[in-house]
């Protein structure tokens, strides 16, 4: 329960500085911009990965993911100044939330799949998502009924103050987890980490390179989604708000208020999917057999933003596809991680949920610059992403093959 209320608050705390984050990167840059942004994450991933793991042969589960959370929560503090005083700080405030994410999210979900069995994941994960799906849900309608009143900055506070809450929690659950296990649990919370390094495991290990290369795939077809969806909102707030620099502050909040509304509906359908259809579709599919849902959503979505290209017409399709993607997807990596060591679930978890999701973000922005340079339009950046999301599909069948090797008896 207190795990299920941390990703809870955890993800609140995400969804209020992620609204913010859009309002500030497509005012001050635009949906190219966003793209080229999310690939510098994978750059500075480079150096962060390694770093992070050498943090974690040094400190324990617990302290790792308290400190990791609170030291995320401090950095708040210097955006909300810097954005007082007047500095544009949308670059490299969206590149902050991105490496904010997959770290903090990756290492809970680790803590999770170090505490249970095989069979405890498959009942308790979809639990744990649906806390992390009410989470975003609460935190998109939160966001988007405060960012008009109190402007994108003074969120950061409220978001700190929640980060600070998922640090307390983590602190109580390590405390409970340890009395309630006894010596054989207080001994493996205080256990530190080998001091091979997550790319190391990634490249030893066959199945965590699939995961690894299926993360990649999953979001180069997300990002070009939200490229898609990013540019004809821009284009629809030329229209209706101007592109004067003296309008600036209205196009925040006009894309804002957008965003918000969407990823209200967004989180809205993934705590539905989550709390309704996941455990139905591990039951009747199992992990493995999960892994094809998502893919084929977007192989329905980019075959219809061929044919109609529409603003409102590609909400409803990426929400559909995030939503799916929030809840289903996100639960499945976590328990194709179950059948691992300790090391990957926190080494190779937070290399292939921090570099491999950003090398995704590195290749999308590489598909965009040549569309661009090429005046590519959105039906055309449509075909291209359909084509890799049927090597999505085929990495999928893969990795459903190698996970049947691994664990025959458990689908």
């Amino acid at each position: 329960m207190i795990l299920t209320i941390n990703l809870f608050m955890l993800l609140g705390a995400y969804y209020l500085l992620k609204t913010v984050r859009e309002s500030l990167i497509l005012a001050e840059g635009g949906a190219e911009v966003k793209a080229y942004s999310s690939a510098a994450q994978a750059i500075i991933l480079l150096g962060v990965v390694p770093l992070y793991g050498w943090i974690a042969t040094h400190l324990n589960r617990n302290r790792l993911l308290r400190w990791t959370t609170l030291f995320f929560a401090s950095n708040l503090f210097l955006f909300f100044f810097a954005g007082q005083a007047g500095a544009r700080i949308g670059v490299v405030y969206y590149i902050w939330v991105g490496i904010f994410n997959v770290f903090t999210v990756a290492q809970l979900w680790a803590f999770a799949t170090d505490l249970f069995s095989l069979e405890q994941g498959k009942r308790l994960f979809p639990l744990l998502g649906s806390g992390a799906s009410s989470g975003a849900v609460a935190g998109a309608w939160i966001a988007g009924r405060l960012i008009n009143p109190l402007g994108p900055y003074k969120i950061m506070l409220i978001a700190v103050a929640v980060l600070c809450i998922c640090a307390a929690l983590t602190r109580l659950a390590g405390y409970i987890i340890t009395k309630r296990g006894g010596e054989l649990e207080k001994k493996k919370d205080q256990e530190t980490l080998s001091s091979e390094g997550g790319f190391q495991l990634l490249m030893r290990d066959r199945y965590l390179m699939l995961i690894a290369i299926l993360t990649v795939l999953l979001n180069i077809v997300s990002l070009s989604g939200d490229f898609i969806f990013g540019k004809l909102l821009v284009d629809q707030t030329n229209h209706v708000v101007g592109t004067a620099a003296s309008l600036m502050k209205a196009r925040k909040t006009y894309i804002g208020s957008y965003y918000a509304s969407y990823y209200e509906w967004t989180n809205a359908v993934s705590l539905i999917i989550q709390t309704f259809l996941v455990s139905r579709i591990y039951k009747r599919f199992g992990v493995r057999g999960s892994v094809f849902v998502l893919p084929l959503i977007s192989v329905v979505t980019f075959t219809t933003i061929l044919a109609n290209p529409i603003l409102q017409v590609v909400r409803v399709l990426k929400i559909a596809e995030n939503s799916t993607n929030y809840s289903l997807q996100n639960t499945v990596r976590a328990a194709l991680l179950l059948p691992t060591s300790r090391d990957a679930k926190y080494k190779a978890k937070a290399a292939i949920e921090t570099f491999c999701v950003r090398f995704g973000d590195v290749l999308q922005a590489g598909v965009i610059f040549i569309g661009t340079s090429l005046h590519f339009g959105v039906q055309a950046f449509a075909g291209m992403t359909l084509a890799m999301t049927l090597v999505w599909l085929l990495v999928a069948l893969k990795l459903y093959q190698e996970h049947k090797r691994r664990v025959p008896e458990f689908h």
